[in-house]
This record gives C-alpha cells, structure tokens and sequence, in this order.
C-alpha cells in the first residue's frame, strides 16, 4: 500500500512538471531550449513544493531578455555581458551620451559605468561587480536596444551571486508615476529595501544604509531617506547636484552642432532625432488627434510687475531671481482650485476623466537637447519662494540634461512661456493625456483707453489656453480664465483666498 502511494506520487509530479514545462514555453515557436539538470541538490520540501521554481531545477539554455536580475548576464570563463537594463515602461532603446570608463580600466560595485537618453529622462548605468573592463561595445551617439550588451567585464566567478548579475540604473526614479522602477533588493548586510543607487549613495557618504529609516512600501528606502538621513547626522550641509545643481554646466547638444556645419550650409545635412525630441514627436503626433479649441485674453500685468519689484527688493539671496512665472503658476493652481475639470486627464479607451487631486504644473522649457517638460509638483501646497527654487532646479537640470523621470512624468495641466523668448502670442498643442496648455505671451506696454476716453499705458500679456473640446467647452475656459485673469491682476486675492 506503501508502495503504491510513493508511485502515485511520483506520477503525479513527473505529471505536473511535464505541464509546467509546457506551459513555461513560448506558443507556436520554433526556439529549441536545452534542459540539463542542475548540479545543485535538490530537498524532498522543494520538491513538493509548489513555489518551488523550474530554475533551480533546470539550466535553461537561450538568448532572451529579462528583468529579472537572475538572468540579465551570464557569466562565462570571467566575461559578464553588462547589458542595457530596461529603464522606464514602454522605453525600446536608449542612446548612449557618454563613457565614465574605458577598456583596461578597474571597475568597483556600483561603479558609474556610462550615461544613457530614453525619450523620457538621461539615467546612469552603474556596475553589479567588481572586476576590470574587458571591452566597450558602443560609441557615444550609438541607439542601443534594451537587453543589448554595452559592454564587457573581466570578474572573479566567486564573486558572481545570486541576485548580483545585473546592471542598476543610477538615477532613483522611486517617485515618478508610469516608469518602471527598479526592483528593491534585500541588503546583504540585513534585511534592508532599497535600489543599488540608493545603497551607492549611501556607501559615498559612509552611511551604514541599515541605519536609515525608510518612507516607502515595506519600509522601502530612497534617495530622499538617505539624504535626509545626512542633513540630520551634519554629514553633509545641503543637497547634492541631484537637488541643488547650482554648478551644473549645460551639455553641448543640436545647437553646437549646427554651429559646426556653418562651413558647409548649401550641402544636404541628415540629423537623426535624438532623445527629448524622439519624445516630441510622440506627443505631437497624439495631440493631432485632440480636437482643439483656442480661448485668447489679455491681461493687465501692471500689478504683478509692482509685485515682482518688491520681492526683488526684499530679496537677501542671491541664488533666488524672482521672475513672474512664480506668480503665475500659484494663481494659476488658485484657479484650478475651484475649475478642477481644466487639470484633468482623458481616457479615450474607457471613455473616462480623471480629476486630479495635485496641480502638476508642468513649464515647456527649450533646451540644447530639444523641448522638455518637467512640472512642478503639488503646486497647490508650495509658496511663491518654495515654487520659485523649485522652477529653478528644473530649469538648471534641464539644461543639463540631467532630469529624472520623475520630475518629467506626472504632469496635469502646462505653461509655455513663448512671450521670455518673444512674440504676442501662440497656439500651443495639448500635451496629452492633459486637457489643457496655455501660452502666455510677451509683456508689453500698449496704449489704453479708459471709460472717459483718456488714454493711458498698460503693461498687458497676452495668454492663449489651448483646450480638448471633447472635455472642455468654451464656457468652462471662459469662466476658468476669468478667476484666473482676477489673481493676476489683483495679486491681493491670493492672500484673501491662500490657506
């Protein structure tokens, strides 16, 4: 009786792993996998264990590409392939900007290795291991596919473990809405969560990572966690570049390179679409399926120039600037406050808008790398000052071409501010899934005429609010830009109606 079981059981396994196997496999594909058995032993809990992965019991021979950082390298006779790891949803390829190491150079653990360009953001690929470079792969300027190798390293094979071979992204993207995020690991010193940047940065400032305690999911720590962690402990006196990049040095892009040309303009010239501008023709070409609708009006700005005068005057540091933009943005938030159907999103799949609880402002800035647009979060819950070094930081990034996604993604409504740069005024494009932008155009001294005929100067600016006419009517606009237009033109009103 005994013994019938044990077969029956045995029968029913060899069963059950037959169709794991089948299922496990691609349908209707031609790809032919090499199964070996593994040398490691294998428990009788494991093998009733129906968690137990096909893994452990199989080496799977094959070319593919994974996430899962089991299977993103393979080490052979010392060589690990350092392959592009996937860095946002929905990101195919990459282009590779530069080099931090070159062949022949040692390589520690968590190792800047090069920087890459999605259409979304620029990201750091830093190295799982310690070894030395055996070979470079790509050039800067390269379109590298996700899961292709950028390079090669020479490692110890004792010192490739489990859950060590792949490549992390530099740049913590913990926060960003829509992006992939990296995997949080367990620490090998405890049982911490956190990214391989996140334990990098904290190993540059001597941090003990076990030490810090962390504000995301499962006590997940981030970037923020570290650094704040520092600025208690004194270890360091205020943010780095990543947060504060004051000594950021912008980075040549398409504009130095037409400058090159200069010598050669009557010659056809091919330029490949890079990055930022890669993603501008994605969201132009969506939002030429938008039916929109333009509302034009001028606003009186006299008020608002008084006011910028003043923060001007009480100003006591000189890294601030204060600029009307930081006005604008706040009464803008005010407006939407009451009008929130202008700073929502559209589901053309489900037939469904979303009102959004935080104002994601979002500033069309013009960089060397082409038009980006970051936003600045929960606009609604920051001051005029906190707005003002916000705007700052994003402006400094951008030209550097060093935004994360999380300062990119997220966005609910946008300004174009075309009128710092020149011109009356202009018809913008949605930036979907928003229902609404607005162009605000130069400020400019015009004459005026009162109710009594006399004539009198003006400081007026044009504004034109782009709208989704499948959400959006005019009368919505209408009434919106009227509240609007009141904040601008009495900036009194913001104090009567901020909490």
């Amino acid at each position: 009786m005994l013994l019938s079981r044990r077969i029956l059981r045995g029968r029913f396994w060899t069963a059950g792993r037959s169709c794991l196997c089948y299922l496990t496999s691609p349908p209707s594909t031609t790809v032919v996998t090499e199964l070996k058995p593994s040398v490691a032993p294998i428990s009788s809990k494991s093998k009733f264990d129906c968690s137990y992965k096909l893994n452990n019991l199989y080496s799977i021979k094959g070319n593919y590409f994974s996430t899962d950082p089991q299977l993103e390298s393979q080490t052979v006779n010392g060589i690990v392939d350092i392959p592009l790891a996937q860095t946002g949803e929905g990101i195919a390829e990459c282009e590779l900007l530069k080099w931090f190491v070159q062949e022949g150079d040692q390589v520690e653990e968590y190792q800047r290795l090069c920087e890459v360009q999605s259409d979304k953001a620029t990201i750091e690929i830093t190295s799982r291991y310690n070894g030395k470079v055996a070979k470079v792969l790509h050039v800067p300027g390269d379109i590298i596919k996700v899961g292709e190798t950028l390079l090669r390293l020479t490692v110890d094979d004792s010192s490739v473990g489990y859950g060590a071979a792949e490549s992390s992204l530099g740049s913590d993207s913990s926060d960003s809405d829509g992006d992939h995020k990296p995997e949080a690991k367990k620490s090998r010193k405890g049982e911490v969560l956190c990214t391989p940047a996140v334990r990098s940065l904290a190993k540059e400032h001597s941090i003990d990572i076990s030490d810090v305690t962390g504000t995301g999911t499962h006590g997940r720590i981030s970037k923020e966690d570290v650094l704040k962690y520092a600025l208690e402990k004194g270890i360091i006196e205020d943010k780095p570049a990543l947060l504060n990049p004051g000594s950021i040095e912008p980075m040549a892009g398409p504009e130095e390179k037409l400058h090159e040309m200069a010598g050669s303009l009557y010659q056809d010239k091919i330029l490949t679409l890079r990055a930022y501008q890669r993603a501008m023709v994605k969201s132009m070409t969506a939002a030429s399926s938008v039916p929109h609708f333009h509302f034009v009006e001028e606003v009186n700005c006299d008020s608002l120039i008084e006011l910028k005068s003043a923060f001007q005057k009480e100003n006591s540091d000189p890294d601030i600037k204060f600029t009307f933009l930081p006005v604008l943005i706040k009464s803008l938030s005010m407006a939407l406050t009451t009008h929130p159907l202008v700073n929502s999103t559209f589901n053309l799949e489900t037939y469904e808008v979303t009102l959004k609880g935080s104002h994601n402002i979002g500033i069309a800035m013009a960089t060397p790398s082409g038009l980006v647009v970051p936003n600045i979060k929960n606009v609604q819950s920051l001051s005029i000052l906190e707005i003002t070094k916000e705007l700052s930081r994003l402006q400094k990034l951008a030209m550097a071409n060093k935004l994360p996604p999380a300062d990119i993604s997220g966005g609910t409504i946008t300004l174009s501010n075309i009128g710092s740069i020149g011109g009356k005024f202009g018809s913008p494009l949605i930036n979907v899934p928003e229902v609404a932008i607005i162009a605000l155009g130069k400020i400019q001294k015009v004459a005026h005429f009162g109710d009594d005929g006399t004539v009198y100067p003006v400081s007026l600016m044009t504004v034109n609010i782009a709208a989704d006419h499948r959400i959006l009517d005019g009368a919505n606009v209408a009434f919106f830009c009227k509240e609007w237009k009141a904040y601008i033109e009495k900036p009194e009103l913001l104090l009567l109606h901020m909490r």
